[in-house]
C-alpha cells in the first residue's frame, strides 16, 4: 500500500495507468454528451447511465491505481474495463489505429492494467 518506488517498473507501470485513467473520467464531466453519444453508437441501454458508471469508475480504479490501494483488483478490473472498451471501440469505429478511434489504444491499456494485476 502506498508504493511509490520509481526505480520499481511494475509500480511505475501502476501509477500511469491510474493516471492516464483520470483525465479520460475527467472529459466525460466536462463533456458527457459526447460519451453519451458513444454508449449510443455502441448499443448500449441507458448510456447516460454507462457514462456515470464509468466517470465513477476511472477516478476510483484510477486513484486506487495510482495510489497503490487495492492495486490487484482496481488493476483487475481496470483490464476488464479496458477490453471492454476495446471491444465498443471496435463496434463503434471498425478501426484499429487509435489516431482513428480504434481500439489499439484501450487494448495496450488492457494489457498494461493485466500486467499489473499479475504483478500485485
Amino acid at each position: 500500500m502506498l508504493d511509490f518506488d520509481v526505480s520499481n517498473g511494475y509500480v511505475v507501470l501502476r501509477i500511469i495507468c491510474g493516471a492516464f485513467m483520470l483525465p479520460n473520467a475527467y472529459a466525460k464531466v466536462r463533456n458527457p454528451q459526447g460519451s453519451v453519444g458513444f454508449f449510443q453508437k455502441a448499443g448500449y441501454p441507458l448510456p447516460m447511465v454507462f457514462v456515470v458508471l464509468a466517470t465513477l469508475f476511472e477516478f476510483v480504479a484510477g486513484s486506487a491505481l495510482v495510489l497503490g490501494v487495492y492495486t490487484a483488483i482496481a488493476s483487475g478490473l481496470t483490464a476488464a474495463f479496458m477490453l471492454v472498451a476495446t471491444v465498443s471501440d471496435l463496434k463503434v469505429n471498425k478501426a484499429w489505429m487509435w489516431t482513428k478511434g480504434g481500439c489499439e489504444y484501450p487494448l495496450f491499456w488492457c494489457i498494461c492494467a493485466a500486467v499489473v494485476a499479475a504483478n500485485s
